[in-house]
């Protein structure tokens, strides 16, 4: 209809596949839901009071009608909740190779942080055709990215990673919401995707740069913090070596072993003896309170800059 679209634009390379699992919500509720009116209006005018329709004969049964309608429905919902289930699996394992972004959310705003270092508030440029990898983080209270154009929403809680992924397939402008109520102006925390031909994103990144690369603003704060004085050689503390961890198994003081992702690397920053690593001691303070969220998204560039494993997973 005009003025009145039934899908929002559809910009990515797998909206077309979410727009026909809904649409396949939309017509077995339907067709589940008619059935139901139509039955009970059915039988209502059928048996209403003062009506010819016979009472006094025996009801019969038939086990196959029961077991056939019932086996039908299972099959039907539980196709449907493997075919979202594959495709919720699918948007949060992104390819080895997409292009990583760190984002933040906080009252009332989105920063976005490129791996070149440029930085963007309540906007997000990406190229088209190009596989992105959100690494996202709270700083205060639960809040939720939403861009409908791609079909992609996650909510962004305080404390932890949250990771998703996307491959924009149309050039265009589109809306970014925060689509759970995080306080006084929830309303006006959004902005804008832009996805750009990969020239002009190539230009634009050349324009928005002069500034560091993310993994060399989080070198500088490494040795700031302190942290070369153990995990570098010649340290006064023996701790783990920090070249070729990131995206390789770690083995646990407990026994588990567990892969050095961003989560990882964040929690042994904030929480160092949640898990520790074997062999040795956890003497590592905490910087919980110390760091905020955009530095602790360098210094998780920088660690994984200084190493990662050829064909680790993340």
């Amino acid at each position: 209809m005009p003025g009145f679209p039934f899908w929002p634009p559809t910009a990515s390379h797998y909206a077309s596949q979410i727009n026909i699992l809904f649409g396949a919500l939309l017509v077995i509720g339907a067709l589940t839901a008619g059935l139901v009116f139509f039955l009970l209006l059915f039988f209502a005018n059928k048996y209403r009071h003062g009506s010819n329709a016979v009472r006094h004969e025996q009801t019969k049964k038939t086990w196959r009608f029961e077991v056939s309608w019932t086996v039908a429905t299972l099959l039907g919902f539980v196709g449907l909740a493997i075919w979202g289930a594959n495709l919720f699996v699918h948007l949060y394992n992104p390819p080895a190779d997409a292009l990583q972004i760190f984002v933040v959310g906080k009252q009332w705003m989105w920063k976005a942080e490129h791996p070149g270092g440029q930085r963007e508030i309540n906007a997000l440029h990406v190229p088209v055709g190009q596989d992105v990898r959100l690494v996202m983080a709270s700083q205060d209270v639960i809040h939720s990215f939403f861009v409908p154009a791609l079909r992609i929403k996650q909510d962004v809680v305080p404390g932890r990673y949250e990771t998703m992924w996307f491959r924009a397939d149309k050039v265009g402008r589109y809306h970014l919401f925060c689509a759970e109520y995080c306080g006084t102006d929830h309303a006006h925390m959004g902005g804008w995707i832009y996805v750009m031909n990969p020239r002009d994103f190539g230009n634009w990144l050349h324009a928005e740069g002069g500034q560091e690369t993310l993994a060399a603003q989080g070198e500088q704060l490494f040795h700031r913090y302190g942290c070369s004085g153990c995990h570098e050689p010649g340290g006064t503390v023996r701790a783990p070596r920090l070249e070729g961890v990131f995206g390789g198994p770690v083995p646990l003081s407990d026994g588990s072993v567990v892969i050095a992702d961003e989560r990882y690397v964040r929690d042994s920053i904030l929480d160092p003896k949640g898990q520790v690593a074997a062999g040795y001691d956890p003497v590592m303070p905490t910087f919980a309170g110390q760091i905020n969220e955009d530095d602790l998204a360098k210094l998780v560039a920088y660690v994984e800059s200084i190493g990662p494993q050829p064909g680790g997973s993340r």
